[in-house]
């Protein structure tokens, strides 16, 4: 690092928990980012001010009047553009060092499995349950760790699955893929510092993961109710007859 990344990053080289070393290996890191909406947002502006090298942004949607409620790393003059060309302009412009990638295609499993051997974590911000179950795999097949986030209406939950742990479940293990419909906020509602909070949890959780320090959520799913400001915290263990975990090599 250069004199002006040790004054960027000092507030974080000052925690015993992340040093020199934690910070540098923040710099070499490659997240992938699906979904670049209301959670996408914050978790793409967070890893990009604490000095992730290089972030993937992956979403195939356009910045619409109505998302500006929520989705921070959209403005006034991003509507109608690609989601991930505005959120692209606005981390240059909070840290013009890191590197960016941008897939406007949508994902499947033939591109996922290409993307993960480009990447070090993934961050699944995404409303979609066919796409989630689709990241999981792959993240699983490749021993990938994923953050899992999502929000709706004034509730929401963050969970942490990593395959280089023998015992991690995934995310098969906490939800079947049969007879799941997507809540969307564009039906349900949400409120909008929600996800900003959720967010902002999956990208501390990510940097956690990456660095190497404290407890990150794995085997734990994390839920939030905003109408009662209540965090609660369950366990959850690998699915012996999950189908995605009987594929793994642990």
């Amino acid at each position: 690092m250069n004199d002006e990344q040790l004054l960027r990053y000092s507030r974080h080289i000052m925690l015993p928990e992340i040093d020199y070393e934690g910070q540098q290996r923040l710099n070499e890191s490659r997240v992938l980012i699906v979904g670049l909406g209301g959670l996408g947002s914050p978790v793409a502006l967070y890893l990009a001010a604490a000095g992730v090298g290089e972030l993937v942004l992956a979403d195939f949607d356009q910045v619409d009047l109505s998302n500006l409620q929520r989705q921070i790393a959209h403005d006034m003059a991003s509507v109608g553009q690609d989601k991930v060309t505005s959120a692209a302009a606005r981390i240059r412009a909070i840290n013009p060092d890191i590197k960016i990638r941008q897939i406007t295609e949508k994902l499947t499993r033939d591109n996922l499995a290409a993307e993960m051997a480009q990447i070090d974590l993934v961050c699944d911000c995404s409303d979609n349950f066919e796409l989630r179950f689709a990241v999981n795999a792959a993240c699983m097949h490749a021993r990938k760790p994923l953050v899992s986030g999502a929000a709706i209406r004034m509730e929401g939950q963050v969970s942490v699955f990593d395959p280089r742990q023998p015992n991690s479940p995934c995310y098969r293990c906490l939800y079947r893929e049969e007879g799941h419909e997507a809540l969307r906020c564009s039906d349900t509602g949400v409120l909008a510092p929600l996800v900003g909070m959720i967010g902002s949890l999956q990208a501390a959780e990510a940097i956690k993961v990456l660095v190497g320090f404290g407890e990150p959520l794995v085997g734990r799913l994390a839920l939030f109710d905003l109408k009662r400001t209540e965090f609660r915290t369950i366990r959850f263990h690998r699915d012996a007859d999950c189908p995605v975990c009987q594929t793994r090599v642990d």
